[in-house]
């Protein structure tokens, strides 16, 4: 695929910013240091938030159901033509990886915060994804070729893969429509039940299978590229400690790897991106075993936890983001870019810490941890209705440290600071992961909650 031709750059005067909560305040703070307007969209359960206090114009986009507000995308457009905006950032979620909605947003002339339609669409299916990075060099978890139709092909396949098998929705994501099978005799109902879940969640009951790995870390690589060619990666980030396949807690860089192997990745995955042609931000996720790496997807938008790597490298990945989709090139070099310290990044969802049953309703309390090395990404406030209608994560705490060992006690601090009261939280499991043995020497891998937790 060849490098897209430069244009003419000029940063935007106005953007606007398809997305809610703490995700849209984060980018809304960049594009007012930048100096650009933004507009906020909101559904009427968010007509309080503070992304939608804070933004110099907002739209009503719809009801409080998602799929009648941030994902119809006629009234993205509309809200984007009659502001003037002239760019329209998806932040994470909702249609951020949404090529049809990229392709609108072009077509209209409005600038996409983001990889082009043809990038989103070749990465979205798992399958192709798959195959494209087989081609770049980059090794994948050993599998199916393609997507698996019936029971006596999967068997015919897991005989030959071996055992235990993981499938996987092909246009999957989140962890839905992912099932694991131990034997021949377990791979029927599982696939029964995958297909089931992925034709629910994303209108697509096609599934792969691929080995299941017994203790494998989650392993991520950032990437940022411009439309000359230019391609860096900005280190990786662990994000082992999952639940349900849902990332809770995250590092950078991961205890987990050698300054060697740390090279030997990103040297592989800047070659990949750079003979893509891709452009913008993007993650490579990873499963990490015995010394090897196998590539599992590719996110092409901005990460929930880019904010772990901006603390490590000192670059602000969302003005990046905006400076390269106008059209400028990269700010910097891959020798330019620093790795000091260490990260975490604990994600605090309105859920109970132990049922994990979602927790909408009022903040009756709230206070925030402050000091040197502690950031806070968040859109609640004292008197704010968490509502019930979408994600529930509410927070992330962010810390910095010169070693880890020292990220670790400022962890722990600012666990005791934070108070969010009126709802439960995940705030109770977090304090007990940062006290955890096993989190203080990072020996983990992607299993290890699930089997703490029971």
């Amino acid at each position: 695929m060849t490098i897209p031709a430069p244009i003419e750059a000029k940063l935007f005067d106005k953007i606007l910013i398809a997305n809610r909560g703490e995700i849209a305040l984060r980018i809304q703070r960049a594009c007012r240091e930048m100096g650009i307007k933004t507009v906020a969209v909101h559904s009427t359960a968010d007509a309080t938030s503070m992304h939608v206090r804070l933004a110099d114009e907002s739209v009503c986009i719809g009801p409080p159901s998602g799929r009648d507000s941030y994902l119809k995308m006629p009234a993205l457009i509309s809200a984007a033509d009659i502001t003037g905006a002239g760019a329209i950032h998806p932040g994470v979620g909702f249609l951020s990886e949404n090529a049809a909605f990229a392709s609108m947003v072009e077509e209209h002339g409005i600038t996409f915060i983001g990889p082009t339609p043809a990038h989103i669409t070749m990465m979205g299916d798992k399958i192709t994804a798959k195959k494209t990075m087989i081609d770049l060099g980059i090794p994948v978890v050993p599998g199916s070729d393609g997507g698996v139709d019936t029971d006596d092909q999967a068997i015919e396949l897991g005989n030959t893969i071996g055992y235990p098998l993981l499938i996987k929705a092909t246009s999957g994501g989140g962890g839905k429509g992912m099932k694991v099978a131990n034997s021949a005799e377990e791979l029927p109902s599982a696939l029964r039940l995958a297909r089931a879940e992925a034709k629910a969640n994303f209108g697509n009951d096609q599934v792969y299978m691929e080995r299941y790995l017994r203790k494998p870390r989650h392993i991520e690589v950032q990437i940022l590229a411009d439309s000359y060619g230019n391609v860096v990666h900005l280190g990786e980030r662990d994000c082992s400690i999952q639940r349900r396949h849902q990332k809770i807690w995250e590092e950078a860089p991961s205890p987990g790897l050698t300054p060697e192997k740390r090279a030997e990745l990103g040297k592989i995955v800047t070659k990949a991106i750079r003979k893509m042609g891709y452009r913008g931000v993007g993650t490579l996720e990873f499963l990490y075993e015995d010394g090897e790496f196998f590539f599992m997807e590719m996110n092409t938008r901005l990460q929930v936890e880019h904010p772990i790597t901006e603390m490590v490298t000192g670059i602000d990945l969302v003005k990046e983001q905006i400076r390269v989709a106008a059209g400028f090139p990269l700010s910097f070099r891959q020798e330019d870019i620093k790795f000091t310290g260490h990260a975490i990044e604990c994600r605090i969802n309105a859920e109970h810490h132990e049922t994990f049953i979602p927790s909408p309703g009022e903040i009756t309390g709230y206070h925030t941890p402050g000091g040197w090395g502690v950031r806070v990404d968040s859109h609640l406030y004292q008197g704010y209705h968490v509502p019930p209608h979408y994600d529930s994560l509410v927070a992330k705490l962010i810390v910095y440290g010169d070693t880890r060992e020292e990220c670790l006690k400022r962890v722990e601090r600012a666990l005791r600071e934070y108070v969010i009261d009126g709802i439960d939280t995940i705030l109770p499991l977090h304090r007990i992961l940062a006290e955890d043995p096993d989190i203080q020497r990072g020996d983990y891998d992607i299993h290890w909650l699930e089997k703490k937790l029971k």
